[in-house]
């Protein structure tokens, strides 16, 4: 009987959080590793879903670097980045191409098998719009977000669909580029003017000892960020992820940022639903 009323309780704690998300957009980051493993995808689009029949509008912007990885090594093709971005030639943009589109329809139909209901925007229907992205070496067909097509994701949104984004770009040219996928979900919180963005990941979240979660920063501020990242507290894979939580934050747009260890079962109901949370938020 004890365990019921616990249960009874967590839920009773969770109505003012979904009282005041309701109607509100979620931006989640979801690639890597962690996209891979069917136990923690299973227990994430399960949450996805919960989030989505309490009203709360999710869009998902997904990544897939191993997978493209894996697939230009098994042709032959060597994988090469200059400051974390994807040299992008013709060969590669296809297996970008392809591979990205693969993982679309894979969460989309899992998400569907949870009850949920989904669109897969695959990078073919004009939402994010970019120019070719400049740097020191030729990155090939990769791009920078010019604009973000709103209102097409507004009416995905707007009809309760979570709503699937692949990390593709559009040239005014209908040239497909390939575009970083943090960059996508941080322009696309942006512009939607989202509640939160969160960037799912397999650590903790940020963490004054790397080597000890009990360290971990459960909310920091920009002023505060800055001050880690001098110190090198922020440092390695880290500073890529709160660097796009700064970013939005500075847009104007995006209210509050998250970052999140996937791995732990449920950790987006428990981040966004109780009083003390599991993950790092980053906040003005």
């Amino acid at each position: 009987m004890e365990n019921i009323v616990k249960k009874a309780s967590v839920l009773i704690e969770a109505i003012p959080y979904i009282q005041e998300f309701r109607r509100k957009i979620f931006v989640i980051k979801y690639g890597g590793s962690i996209l891979d493993d069917e136990k923690i995808r299973h227990n994430v689009l399960q949450d996805v879903v919960f989030l989505s029949y309490v009203g709360i509008r999710i869009i998902i912007v997904h990544g897939g670097g191993p997978h493209i990885s894996a697939r230009m090594k098994e042709q032959g093709l060597k994988s090469e980045f200059v400051d974390g971005i994807r040299v992008t030639d013709k060969a590669a943009l296809k297996i970008v191409g392809e591979e990205l589109e693969k993982l679309n329809e894979r969460i989309v139909t899992e998400l569907k098998n949870l009850k949920g209901d989904v669109t897969g925007l695959k990078g073919q229907e004009n939402i994010i719009f970019v120019k070719k992205k400049k740097a020191q070496k030729d990155l090939g067909y990769v791009g920078t977000i010019t604009s973000v097509n709103k209102e097409d994701l507004e009416s995905h949104l707007s009809l309760g669909r979570i709503t699937v984004v692949s990390p593709m770009g559009m040239t005014a040219e209908k040239q497909p580029h390939n575009v970083n996928a943090d960059e996508v979900a941080s322009a696309i919180a942006n512009s939607m003017k989202a509640e939160k963005l969160v960037l799912l990941t397999d650590v903790p979240g940020v963490m004054r000892d790397q080597k000890d979660p009990a360290t971990l920063f459960s909310t920091l501020t920009l002023k505060q960020v800055d001050e880690l990242i001098k110190a090198g507290i922020i440092a390695g894979g880290m500073i890529p992820k709160v660097s796009s939580c700064v970013e939005a934050l500075k847009g104007g747009g995006v209210h509050k940022t998250h970052i999140v260890d996937a791995r732990l079962p449920h950790a987006l109901l428990l981040e966004f639903f109780t009083d003390q949370g599991v993950g790092t938020q980053i906040i003005k």
